[in-house]
């Protein structure tokens, strides 16, 4: 039988590992959701129920004051809902959408921006038509901007008539707001599928923004290509009409990858790989979903595309050294 001192111990580790969860979460939530003198009210409040609960927590009172202090917060939380209605940056101010008659799909809010910097650019969006039997090729590309265990990630779509799409599971950021990770775990940031010209979305970050940029050929049958293509209009058409938060680590560009294709293929297994991004093409190679050869290493150091490409024949110049 446990000791009573020991129980005592352990009743005392659950509350107070409870109250710093309950911190983390209010905290966040009310830094990220919440600013000015809304902030300072509500850390204020948040401070005082906690105190409360440390100071009666061998109490019914206090059990009572935490599971009241848990309940506001929780219906708070889901009182928080994603929306398409606000003032968004310029480059996620559409998300795409597709209408689709057999084989024929037209994508809708095409992204093909003319960056100069990352400031200046000349926005365009357009309409576009693929025939799905045309699919000949996908490509994975892999951004890293920092650390090499997190990049961006894309799909991109070749077809027999030389058209291209890229397709991007991003933050729709609003108009003057900044990326933040950790505000991506606490709703700051709705989710946005953006189809784009590979001159517009993969010449941004190799020119603009100068991040190490790579190139992985994916192999797929046609079949599977073509479930992949269709599985992203349906994500598109989807957001439109109910939107829905990104998050850091189960809603990120990397992971709706990775649900799309478990769509298409129940028995891809899920890998830390997946959550860490940087390494996400050593999984697909593990898996044989992308055929670099025994030299792992030395084709990875030729995926990666460089910089100062021209944007007028951008597809191919990024493909001219590319495995």
């Amino acid at each position: 039988m446990m000791r009573p001192a020991v129980c005592n111990k352990m009743r005392t580790g659950v509350f107070f590992a409870v109250l710093i969860t309950l911190a983390i979460w209010a905290g966040g939530t009310i830094w990220f959701q919440l600013s000015g003198g809304l902030q300072i009210g509500a850390f204020t409040v948040a401070a005082a129920m906690a105190c409360t609960c440390i100071v009666l927590r061998k109490r019914r009172l206090g059990w009572i004051a935490l599971g009241t202090s848990i309940g506001v917060f929780a219906l708070w939380w889901v009182s928080i809902t994603p929306s398409n209605d606000k003032v968004w940056a310029p480059e996620v101010s559409r998300g795409v959408t597709a209408t689709q008659t057999g084989a024929i799909v037209t994508l809708h809010n095409v992204r093909d921006f003319d960056w100069q910097t990352i400031t200046d650019f000349t926005p365009r969006w357009e309409d576009r038509t693929y025939d799905l039997d045309k699919i000949t090729s996908i490509d994975l590309i892999t951004s890293v901007w920092s650390s090499e265990a997190i990049a961006h990630t894309l799909l991109s779509f070749g077809f027999s008539d030389g058209q291209r799409v890229a397709f991007s599971a991003e933050i729709r950021k609003e108009a003057g707001e900044s990326f933040s990770s950790l505000g991506g775990l606490f709703k700051q940031f709705e989710l946005v599928l953006i189809a784009a010209d590979e001159a517009d979305i993969i010449y941004l970050r190799t020119n603009a923004r100068r991040e190490e940029v790579s190139l992985y050929p994916i192999v797929a049958t046609p079949a599977e290509a073509r479930a992949l293509f269709e599985a992203f209009t349906h994500l598109g058409n989807q957001l439109e009409t109910t939107p829905a938060f990104y998050h850091t680590i189960f809603g990120n560009c990397t992971t709706i990858i990775y649900q799309l294709v478990h769509q298409i293929d129940p028995t891809a297994r899920f890998d830390w790989r997946i959550l860490a991004s940087g390494y996400v093409a050593d999984f697909l190679h593990d898996i044989g979903r992308i055929a670099l050869g025994d030299d792992y290493a030395h084709m990875r150091a030729a995926a990666r595309l460089g910089a100062d490409h021209p944007r007028a024949g951008f597809s191919q110049a990024i493909r001219a050294s590319a495995p």
